[in-house]
Formats: structure tokens, sequence, C-alpha cells
């Protein structure tokens, strides 16, 4: 699977469940305790405060972490 900073956030956590807790430990989102999960990963880290060069690293990990 391809993943890109416009990968819905819930088609992420459904096609990597890895990506999950992966998401929380960055902050973004509180997926486990049932914040709604709608959205982009990259509008999901924007709302964190997170710029562009740390959305394509998180880009990057979650690729690996698909792979696995």
């Amino acid at each position: 699977m391809i993943i890109t900073k416009d990968i819905n956030i819930d088609v992420l956590i459904d096609k990597v469940p890895k990506s999950m807790k992966y998401l929380s430990e960055k902050g973004i989102r509180c997926v486990i305790c049932g914040e709604p999960i709608w959205g982009t990963l990259e509008s999901a880290a924007k709302e964190k405060g997170f710029d562009d060069t740390q959305i394509e690293k998180f880009v990057k990990e979650l690729q690996s972490l698909s792979l696995e």
C-alpha cells in the first residue's frame, strides 16, 4: 500500500492497523479513546502543529510500518 499525506486516517488505520499506535504516540488524533478520525493525515498533523517536513517523515515511517 502506498501512503501519502493525503490518505484519510480511517483508511490508513483500516489498511495498516499498526498506524493507530503510531499516530497516538505522535499526538495525532486520539483514535484509541474514540475521537472522530475523519480527514487526512496532513490535516490531522497540521491541527496538532506539525510542519510539512515532519509530515513527510510521518509518511515515510508509516510506509515502513505498512511493509512489516
